[in-house]
Parts: structure tokens; C-alpha cells; sequence
């Protein structure tokens, strides 16, 4: 990949430039991907939510809006949308009737399927041209580094959450 001029400075640097070109090349094929894993049209944003909303179980739309850092009638219109093409549904929670806890119906989780397959292809067939060893130590690196912006976007387990009274 290209060197390119990055903000960050110190032993990350060099590291930072390679993961900022390829999330841009990333953000090309995850169109494709996404454009035509499903009839209905769902956008990036969208795509986000059920992405949040499968990696966290129960959510609410506070949370979601939280995890988004997202305004509430933005959070809301997203969650409409999904809901209109059958990916999405509202519950109410059960301690509290005005809580709407958010839950894929089995088409969302199926588009998540569909969609991380055709990623899943495209990836395939450009990491088929690495040489083996790089395809290993890519796997290891990129494990770690999942798991490093992953824990900000996952809520404290349910057994953590404390009950809220107004």
C-alpha cells in the first residue's frame, strides 16, 4: 500500500496509514457487498444498526443512539426504516412499558448473513493472492485489532445492568 500522511505520530504510525487505506478500500467493497445481498435497500447507517443491535442482544434505542452517538429522532428514523422492511422489531421492555427494547426478526439476521457472505467472497478472493505466511500474521494482527474497537461497542453484560428509577 501507498504511504500516506497520518496525523498519528510515534511506532503506530506506519500501522495507522495502512489501516486508513485499507478501511477506505474496505468502504468500496462493503458497498458492493451490501447492494447485493438484499432486495430491499438498506443504507450504511442502517447496516450499522442490525450490526449493533445483533452484537448486543438487548438494546434499547437510548443505547443504540449512545453506541451511534446519534440523536434520538435520528436513532428513531433508522430504526423505522428497518422495522418497514421487516428487519427490525420494537419491544416493550418488561420493567418498564416505555422502555422499547430492540430485537432482528429472523429477515435481518438473514440479511446480516447474506451480506457478510458475499463480503466473506470478495475478501477470499484478495486475500488468495497473499502469500501464506502474510495471510497468517493478518489473521493474528487483525484478531487483536477487532477485539480492541469491538469493546467500546458492546454494552456491559446483562447481569451488570442496574435497574433505573426516574
Amino acid at each position: 500500500m501507498s504511504q500516506r500522511s497520518t496525523d498519528a505520530a510515534g511506532p503506530t504510525a506506519p500501522a495507522v496509514a495502512e489501516m486508513s487505506e485499507l478501511i477506505e478500500l474496505l468502504e468500496v467493497v462493503w458497498e458492493r457487498g451490501r447492494d447485493t445481498a438484499s432486495a430491499p435497500p438498506v443504507s450504511s447507517a442502517q447496516a450499522r444498526v442490525l450490526f449493533l443491535v445483533e452484537a448486543n442482544g438487548r438494546l434499547n434505542l437510548r443505547e443504540l443512539g449512545r453506541l451511534l452517538e446519534a440523536a434520538p429522532p435520528s436513532v428513531t428514523r433508522l430504526c423505522d426504516r428497518l422495522q418497514a422492511v421487516g428487519f427490525l422489531e420494537r419491544h416493550p421492555g418488561a420493567d418498564d412499558r416505555r422502555e422499547v427494547l430492540l430485537r432482528l426478526t429472523p429477515s435481518g439476521l438473514t440479511y446480516l448473513q447474506r451480506l457478510r457472505t458475499r463480503r466473506q467472497e470478495v475478501l477470499a478472493e484478495a486475500m488468495a493472492e497473499m502469500p501464506e505466511a502474510s495471510r497468517a500474521a493478518l489473521a493474528t494482527g487483525l484478531a487483536a485489532f477487532c477485539a480492541a474497537v469491538a469493546k467500546p461497542l458492546r454494552l456491559p453484560a446483562p447481569e451488570s445492568f442496574t435497574t433505573r428509577t426516574a
